[in-house]
């Protein structure tokens, strides 16, 4: 399915599009929830070796259902499976590996995201987690960090802003946001856009974006398949 048929992308295809700028053999972590769906989408002959903070690298696919083993599971305690050479460790050497800044990436979910690539994404208000957690160890450790989110909230409100108004995981951590509606690098406190859905005009994109979207080059239109 073309971009200009569509007026924003579902999960799977915002996962899918970050997936594609993962290189082959790049160590990933992939936050609870929504960045897990990006497993599911690596390139055809390129494999990252995935981990997680509770102390897995490189683990495989969910089990059929019926076939899970309760002692492996994710961050997120889902089920997984082990692959060959997969190895597993204490929570602290998982941590040793975050904060050493041996991740090549680290894709998380926002609630925003400001143009200084500020991030808040654990709290909103009253609402949320009791505590930030390993998030704020995998924005500061990783040699980049991917945000896959919405671009407005269910309200219509703008997730990319001038400046979080929840409390932040980290500050100036974000490399590069996948949204709905398009693709942003964060680049010298500024957006930068780098990619937009082919329907719809810069000046639309700018009115639900909180913060003032910079050109830099030419803009690629936002193309992904039907999943």
């Amino acid at each position: 399915m073309s971009a200009e048929t569509q007026t924003k992308l579902s999960n799977a295809q915002i996962a899918w599009r970050a997936a594609q700028d993962i290189t082959d053999c790049a160590y990933v972590n992939l936050g609870i929830g929504f960045p897990e769906l990006v497993a599911r989408y690596q390139p055809p002959g390129r494999q990252a070796v995935f981990h997680t903070e509770n102390g897995i690298l490189d683990f495989g696919e969910a089990p059929p259902e019926g076939h899970e083993d309760w002692d492996l599971i994710n961050a997120g305690k889902r089920p997984v499976t082990l692959k060959l050479g997969s190895s597993f460790f204490h929570h602290a050497d998982s941590f040793a590996m975050v904060r050493g800044g041996h991740l090549d990436v680290a894709i998380l979910g926002a609630y925003q995201v400001s143009e200084k690539g500020d991030l808040a994404n654990w709290r909103v208000g009253s609402k949320g987690v009791p505590a930030v957690g390993g998030a704020m160890d995998l924005v500061h450790g990783a040699k980049q960090v991917f945000v896959i989110t919405e671009h407005v909230t269910k309200d219509g409100q703008p997730k990319l802003v001038e400046r979080c108004t929840f409390p932040l995981t980290g500050i100036g951590c974000i490399t590069r946001v996948y949204t709905s509606h398009a693709v942003v690098d964060v680049k010298g406190g500024r957006f930068v856009l780098k990619e937009k859905l082919q329907g719809l005009s810069l000046e639309a994109l700018q009115e639900m974006t909180g913060a003032q979207l910079h050109l830099d080059g030419q803009v690629a239109d936002l193309i992904v398949p039907q999943i």
